[in-house]
């Protein structure tokens, strides 16, 4: 656990920036996967008039805090899932289909049945395929070009460019950190990364479950 601890500690220190490429790169993956979303339910307002503007200045540190705390818009609760590759990652540990990750989402759903919204991430195109199978949620992913049948990773990478293969994972990570309940297998690296940024991103106590429990890491989930 001491070294559990540190890693998520070192992981929150080595992703702790925020550059203008990196707000710029989050800002359009959001307005991607969460601008229609949030459209309608902008359209689906009644329409008032505008409140006219306050000029006055804050006058306490309360109130400048919470004015100062915006956050982007993200439909809320959400359950971000990430499926590992079915290839070569088979030799390293035991390999589960999507529909394990979905059944996992479903117990989560059973304490909090408002939960509807899954952000999706996998490089695999099957994945996205088989989410229709599942009309009860909203699934929400980032729109890029994925690996199809037994393409190996290293050709699916260079089919995608440098730039791109760097920038989308990298967005993906960050957004499922912010999520409020995520699934995944801890026997990957990325997930257990992002383990460490919820621990340190003050969701210690949200939902995570893992489709694995061969590894000396996991952690038994109340939701699992």
């Amino acid at each position: 656990m001491d070294r559990r601890w540190w890693r998520a500690q070192a992981v929150r220190y080595l992703m702790r920036f925020q550059t203008e490429y990196t707000c710029n790169l989050l800002n359009a993956e959001r307005h991607a996967a969460f601008g229609r979303e949030a459209a309608k339910l902008v359209l689906a307002t009644p329409a008032k008039e505008w409140p006219e503007e306050v000029r006055e200045e804050p006058q306490f540190e309360m109130e400048q805090f919470v004015w100062s705390n915006h956050k982007p818009w993200m439909p809320r609760p959400l359950l971000s899932i990430h499926v590992m590759r079915m290839g070569d990652k088979a030799c390293e540990m035991k390999i589960f289909e999507f529909e394990e990750y979905m059944k996992r989402a479903e117990r989560i759903r059973k304490h909090f049945p408002h939960l509807v919204s899954i952000l999706l991430s996998t490089e695999m195109q099957e994945v996205i395929d088989r989410s229709r199978s599942y009309p009860q949620w909203n699934f929400y992913y980032t729109n890029v070009t994925r690996q199809v049948k037994n393409m190996s990773m290293a050709t699916y990478e260079a089919s995608l460019g440098r730039e791109t293969s760097t920038n989308y994972p990298l967005a993906n990570f960050l957004m499922a950190g912010e999520s409020d309940f995520f699934v995944g297998a801890l026997g990957s690296s990325r997930c257990f990364l992002i383990d460490g940024m919820r621990n340190t991103g003050g969701k210690v106590m949200a939902g995570y479950t893992s489709v694995n429990k061969d590894r000396f890491w996991y952690l038994e989930s109340k939701y699992t």
